[in-house]
């Protein structure tokens, strides 16, 4: 039977990893990064559900969410 660690303290509210956005967190390995900037032409998420052909506006949308998973390193890259 596996045996697992618990990352937390088993807080009914849940945990919080990164208490401020200038923490650093990563995982399987990789150097932990700080919270990827805020980025207007990204964020417009109206954009994304109201539009009916995927566009430069979606596709910047799926980078900055690859951006950001393989910075935590929970995107393989290679």
């Amino acid at each position: 039977m596996p045996s697992y660690e618990r990352l937390d303290y088993g807080s009914s509210d849940g945990s919080q990893w990164g208490g401020a956005s200038t923490d650093l967190i990563g995982f399987y390995g990789k150097v932990p990064v700080v919270q990827r900037a805020f980025s207007s032409a990204v964020h417009v998420s109206s954009n994304v559900a109201v539009s009916s052909s995927f566009g430069a506006t979606q596709l910047a949308v799926l980078n900055e969410i690859q951006n950001t998973l393989v910075g935590l390193g929970i995107w393989a890259s290679a």
